[in-house]
C-alpha cells in the first residue's frame, strides 16, 4: 500500500490516512454487539490489528525519519549545487543561461548585461523564442553585410544552433544554443572579439602579402597588366603597363581614373589603330556591354601593341598590354614573302603556260614526226618483208648454181684424169666451197638481224652435233696437217640445234685457219646450270687490242696472214648466241692460241639419236642399184645430179614437177626406190606435194629426201610428220649418199 520509492511526505500521509481509517473501524465494531463473547473476540481482533498496525506505523514512522533525513540531505546538496552552479556561472567568462520547458530558469549577470535594451526582459520565466526576438530586434546588434549575411547558415535547429553576433561598437559574439538530455536548452554567448580582430589582422596582412607577390608578380610580367574597379578606378598595376603606353608615374598611382588614362593617350596620340581597330574612345562603351575588348596599336617609334580588356567577377575590369612587334614584323614579313611567292607563281604560271604552248606545238610535231616515223616503219617493215623474200628466193636462186656446181665438180674429180687437171678441179671446188661458206655466213646474219628470226629450240644430243663438226672439218684439217680432236660427249642440252651446230662450226673453222701447226680440240665441260663448250686451238692468239672487236662484221686480227677468210664467222656466233641466250667466253695468249667458249643450258637426258641425216654419212661401197626420182626445176641442178647419181651406178630419171614424176612413174610401170625432190619448184609445186602424189599413186611408203635452202624449222617438223629427210643446199655428196643407202635399206628391211 505504501511505496517505498515515492516521496517520505507521500508516504507519511497515506500511512496516517491508513491508521485512521483502523481506529475508525474499530469503533464501529464495538456498537455491534455486546455479547461477552463477541466482545472477546473483537477485542482480540482488534489487539492483532492493533498490534500489526503499530508495527506498520513504526515501520511507517522509521521510513518516514529516513525519508526526513534523505529530504534534508537532499536540500543541503541542492542548495549546495545551487550555490556551486551560482559560482560557476560567475566564473564562466561569457554569458550563460538556462531555460527548462521553453522558460529561462537561472542566468548570469554577463547574459544579463550583454544588450542594454534587452536587459529588462532578462528574467525567469521568460520564454526562449522571446528572447531570440529580442536579442534580433536589439538596437545595438549591427546588420550583417551581404557578403556576411551570403556566407551565414542558417541553423536546421534553433536548439542546436550557433550563430556569430555583430554589435554595434566592433564588439563579435558567438551565441551557442544546446539541449540537455533533460530536455532543457542551455545557451552560451562567447565574446570572440580577439579572435575576429585577429583573423582580420591575419587576413589583412595575408591579403597585403598576396597583393605584395601579385605585384612583384606583374612587375616581372614582360606584358603590362592594370586592373580597375567597377568605378574605373586603378586598382593594381605593374610597372611595364605605362612602358608600352607611354604614361607618366602620376597618372599610374592607385585611384586614377581609366578616363584619365584614355584621355593622356589620345591627346599625346601615343598609340595610332591599325587599320580596322575602333580606337580608344570605343573602349569604354564596349566594357559596359561585358564585351572583351581586342585591339592592336602601333606606336610612333613603329612598335606593336596588343591591348585586351576583359571584365572581373566584381564588375571591375583588367587591361593588358603586350608587345607584338616581332609578331607583326614576322606577319609582314610572311606577307611579304607570300607577295613574292605570289608574284613568282605568277611568273612561273605564265612561264608555264608559255611552256605548255611549246610543249603542245611540240607536241603536235612529235604527232607528226610519230606519224612519219610510223610511215617510215610500215615502209621499213614492208622493206623487211621484202627482204625476207628476196632473201628466201636469193638463198634458193644462190645456192641452187653452187649446188649444180659442187655436183659437177665432184662429177670431174672421178672423170678427170692428169695431175694439172685434178689440181685446177680442187682448186675450183675450194673456191666454190669459200663462195659457199661466204654466201651462208651473209644469209645468217642476215636472218639473225631479222626481227622475227625463226628458232626451233629443243633438247637434243650434244654428241650428233660434235661427230658433224668432226666429220665436216677433218678433212681440212688433215690438209693443213693440223690435229683435229673432238671429245664426245652425251650431254644434253637445250637449243637451236642447226644455229648451235653453225655456231661450234664456225668456231672450229675460225681456229682452223688461224692455226699453222699443232692441234684444234673441241670438247664439253660441265659447269653450274649448263654445259661448256670449247673449241682450243694453238694457233696465233688474239691480242689484248683485238679481243674487243673480234666478233663485229668483216673483222680479221691484226696479224692474220690468210686472205680466205672474210671475218664473218664470229659475229654469226655472237649473234646467234645472243638471240638464244647463250654466254660466250673467250681466252687467248697471243703466239700460244685461244679457247672460244659457249656456255648453253642442260637438258634431261634420252635416247641417244642418230646423226641429223638419219644414217650413216660414210659412203658405203659399191653401187647404187637403184632406180632414183630427180625432181628439180632447175636444169642444171637436175642434169648434174643425176649424172652423178649415174656414176653411183643408180637408175636416175629426173623431173620438174609433179606431174611430170606422176608420169615419169606411170611410164615405167614401178615405183621408184628413192625420191629427191627439190622443196621449191615452179608456181605453187613443192617437192612435198610430188612425195605425197607419188606415194599416193603407188600405194607405197615411198623413202624421200628433200632438197632445200630453207633453214626453216618448219620444214623439218613437217618431214618428221610426213616421213621425209631434209638436206640443205648445196649438198654434201657423202651425206646424200650415205642418207640414200640408210632409206633404202630400212625400207628394205
Amino acid at each position: 500500500m505504501i511505496d517505498p520509492t515515492e516521496p517520505p511526505e507521500l508516504q507519511i500521509e497515506r500511512q496516517a490516512k491508513i491508521i485512521e481509517a483502523l481506529i475508525t473501524r474499530a469503533e464501529r465494531g464495538h456498537g455491534v454487539g455486546r455479547s461477552a463473547y463477541s466482545l472477546f473476540q473483537s477485542a482480540i481482533a482488534l489487539q492483532g490489528a492493533v498490534w500489526e498496525k503499530t508495527r506498520d506505523l513504526e515501520q511507517a514512522l522509521d521510513t518516514l525519519g529516513r525519508a526526513s533525513s534523505e529530504l534534508e540531505l537532499a536540500h543541503r546538496l541542492q542548495e549546495r549545487m545551487q550555490k556551486t552552479l551560482a559560482d560557476a556561472m560567475m566564473a564562466v567568462e561569457g554569458g550563460f543561461a538556462l531555460f527548462s520547458e521553453e522558460r529561462l530558469l537561472v542566468c548570469n549577470d554577463r547574459f544579463r548585461r550583454l544588450l542594454p535594451d534587452v536587459s529588462p526582459l532578462i528574467a525567469p520565466g521568460l520564454g526562449f523564442d522571446e528572447y531570440l526576438s529580442a536579442v534580433a530586434a536589439s538596437k545595438f546588434v549591427r546588420p550583417p553585410t551581404p557578403s556576411e549575411a551570403g556566407r551565414a547558415a542558417k541553423p536546421r535547429d534553433r536548439r542546436f544552433a550557433n550563430q556569430i553576433m555583430a554589435l554595434k561598437n566592433d564588439r563579435w559574439f558567438q551565441i551557442s544554443c544546446r539541449q540537455t538530455g533533460s530536455g532543457n536548452i542551455a545557451v552560451l554567448q562567447t565574446e570572440i572579439t580577439d579572435v575576429v580582430r585577429r583573423n582580420r589582422r591575419e587576413k589583412n596582412q595575408l591579403i597585403d602579402r598576396q597583393a605584395h607577390m601579385l605585384q612583384a608578380t606583374f612587375d616581372y610580367m614582360p606584358l603590362g597588366i592594370c586592373t580597375f574597379s567597377a568605378e574605373g578606378d586603378l586598382l593594381v598595376r605593374n610597372g611595364r603597363f605605362g612602358e608600352l603606353l607611354g604614361i607618366p608615374l602620376s597618372l599610374m598611382k592607385k585611384g586614377t581614373g581609366f578616363r584619365r588614362i584614355v584621355e593622356h593617350v589620345q591627346r599625346f596620340e601615343a598609340l595610332q589603330p591599325e587599320d580596322g581597330a575602333a580606337g580608344i574612345a570605343a573602349w569604354s562603351k564596349a566594357v559596359r556591354r561585358g564585351e572583351v575588348v581586342q585591339e592592336r596599336f602601333r606606336r610612333p617609334d613603329r612598335v606593336s601593341l596588343d591591348v585586351q580588356i576583359h571584365a572581373l567577377p566584381d564588375n571591375g575590369f583588367i587591361v593588358t598590354v603586350t608587345d607584338v612587334t616581332a609578331e607583326t614584323e614576322a606577319a609582314e614579313e610572311r606577307q611579304r614573302i607570300n607577295q613574292i611567292l605570289e608574284r613568282r607563281v605568277r611568273e612561273r604560271t605564265a612561264e608555264l603556260t608559255e611552256l605548255n604552248r611549246q610543249l603542245r606545238i611540240r607536241a603536235a610535231e612529235q604527232a607528226r614526226t610519230e606519224e612519219a616515223l610510223r610511215e617510215a616503219m610500215e615502209a621499213a617493215e614492208a622493206a623487211h618483208r621484202s627482204k625476207t623474200r628476196f632473201l628466201a628466193a636469193a638463198s634458193h636462186d644462190l645456192l641452187q648454181p653452187i649446188n649444180a656446181a659442187k655436183l659437177y665438180i665432184s662429177t670431174l674429180r672421178e672423170t678427170v684424169g692428169g695431175r694439172r687437171a685434178s689440181d685446177r678441179v680442187e682448186r675450183l671446188a675450194r673456191s666454190f666451197s669459200s663462195i659457199e661458206s661466204l654466201l651462208h655466213a651473209l644469209l645468217d646474219i642476215s636472218r639473225l638481224d631479222t626481227a622475227g628470226a625463226e628458232f626451233n629450240v629443243g633438247d637434243f644430243c650434244i654428241d650428233g652435233l660434235l661427230r658433224a663438226v668432226e666429220e665436216d672439218f677433218a678433212p681440212l684439217a688433215a690438209e693443213k696437217g693440223i690435229v683435229l680432236t673432238v671429245v664426245p660427249s652425251s650431254a644434253w642440252v637445250r637449243s637451236d640445234q642447226r644455229y648451235l651446230g653453225r655456231c661450234v662450226q664456225n668456231l672450229v673453222a675460225n681456229a682452223i685457219q688461224y692455226t699453222d701447226t699443232g692441234r684444234v680440240l673441241v670438247g664439253c665441260r660441265r659447269v653450274e646450270g649448263g654445259l661448256r663448250i670449247d673449241v682450243c686451238d694453238t694457233g696465233i692468239g688474239i691480242s689484248d687490242a683485238d679481243l674487243g672487236r673480234i666478233f663485229n662484221e668483216f673483222t680479221r686480227v691484226s696479224d692474220a696472214r690468210s686472205a680466205s677468210c672474210m671475218g664473218l664467222g664470229l659475229s654469226i656466233v655472237e649473234r646467234a648466241c645472243r638471240h638464244l641466250g647463250h654466254e660466250i667466253g673467250v681466252r687467248s695468249v697471243p703466239g700460244r692460241g685461244s679457247v672460244f667458249s659457249i656456255t648453253v643450258d642442260r637438258a634431261l637426258g634420252g635416247a641417244v639419236p642418230r646423226v641429223t641425216t638419219g644414217g650413216d654419212e660414210t659412203a658405203p661401197p659399191g653401187g647404187l642399184d637403184l632406180i632414183v626420182f630427180v625432181v628439180e626445176n632447175d636444169p642444171d641442178v637436175l642434169h648434174a645430179m643425176t649424172e652423178k647419181l649415174d656414176a653411183w651406178g643408180a637408175s636416175a630419171l629426173g623431173t620438174s614437177s609433179t606431174d611430170g614424176a606422176l608420169a615419169l612413174m606411170e611410164e615405167i610401170g614401178t615405183a621408184p626406190d628413192v625420191i629427191i625432190a627439190d622443196f621449191r619448184l615452179d608456181g605453187d609445186d613443192t617437192g612435198v606435194a610430188a612425195i605425197r602424189a607419188l606415194r599416193a599413186a603407188s600405194g607405197t611408203d615411198i623413202p624421200a629426201i628433200i632438197v632445200t635452202a630453207d633453214h626453216s624449222g618448219e620444214l623439218n617438223q613437217l618431214g618428221a610428220e610426213i616421213g621425209f629427210s631434209v638436206l640443205t643446199k648445196p649438198v654434201q655428196l657423202a651425206r646424200l649418199r650415205a642418207l640414200i643407202d640408210w632409206k633404202t635399206r630400212r625400207s628394205a628391211a
